[in-house]
């Protein structure tokens, strides 16, 4: 009786691997060994296979941060912005691990700086926020990074950065003209800072025109996330106090200047008056 086996080596349609397991070439890539990665390119290994989750070996290079592999392999033939089974492109995975080189060689080569998102995946923008790269966030935004990108389940990048309260990547975003009170549910920059706790953010984000009243979905303002008493806490309630005291002295300056105008027009139509109720000859 014949049975159908395995075979013992993946097979290839064209260049493009089909569901093969993890490779050598991925082993190579994602270790760093430069060398044998080389050897396997030059006796003739595809550079583009791709492993049961869709991770090419690039993708490993990137995710390591191993630019020497990631050089070989955009050299050999490597798909620049394939994408593995969460939609994710090497140039993710670079921002994401925040090797600045790699990504620099992935844009060289043509890498897609605003891939379409899925519901499962996240800009490269989002990935270098996430990881504190404010050095990849600077990169990708002089290349056309869309700053006001929406993923769904973390809102812009401006977002995720004071999240993860990452300073440097907001004050990037927001010198590069970012949204300071772009909301997700309601939520803004200012909420997220709140949360966590980060008063230097508060404070730049103000700044820049954060929205100290602004309501979340559940009617919160940006204070109602600290703690009574604490640093972000008399930090907010500063601005709103402030702005608050702002408001009031243009209202009163407002009144005055209504005031004014008005006795102004009462003095002209009073002098007018004797004028007008004269007989004329």
């Amino acid at each position: 009786m014949e049975t159908d086996n395995e075979p013992d080596e993946p097979y290839f349609f064209g260049d493009i691997g089909c569901w093969a397991e993890r490779t050598p070439v991925h082993e190579a890539a994602s270790l760093g060994h430069a060398l044998q990665l080389q050897q396997l390119i030059q006796s003739g290994a595809s550079v583009n296979i791709v492993a049961v989750d869709s991770i090419t070996p690039l993708h490993e290079a990137c995710v390591r941060g191993q630019t020497q592999c990631v050089r070989l392999l955009l050299d050999a033939g490597a798909q620049v912005d394939a994408r593995n089974v969460d939609g994710s492109t090497p140039l993710c995975e670079a921002c994401s691990a925040g090797s600045l080189e790699s990504v620099q060689l992935l844009l060289q080569h043509g890498a897609t700086v605003n891939p379409a998102l899925t519901s499962r995946t996240t800009s490269p923008l989002h990935e270098a926020c996430m990881g504190g790269n404010s050095d990849c966030v600077q990169l990708i935004v002089t290349k056309g990074a869309q700053l006001e990108t929406y993923d769904l389940y973390y809102g812009t990048p401006l977002h995720v950065a004071c999240a993860n309260a990452h300073f440097t990547c907001a004050k990037v975003l927001l010198n590069a003209g970012a949204k300071v009170n772009a909301a997700r549910l309601h939520e803004t920059a200012l909420h997220h800072a709140a949360k966590a706790k980060n008063v230097d953010l508060i404070e730049m984000l103000v700044e820049f025109g954060g929205n100290v009243y602004a309501r979340d979905k559940q009617e919160k303002k940006p204070i109602d996330y600290t703690k009574l008493g604490s640093p972000p806490a008399l930090c907010l309630e500063f601005y709103e106090r402030k702005l608050l005291r702002w408001t009031l002295v243009h209202f009163y300056q407002f009144l005055a200047f209504f005031s004014f105008l008005s006795v102004q027009r009462y003095s002209h139509e009073a002098l007018l008056l004797p004028v007008c109720s004269q007989e004329l000859p």
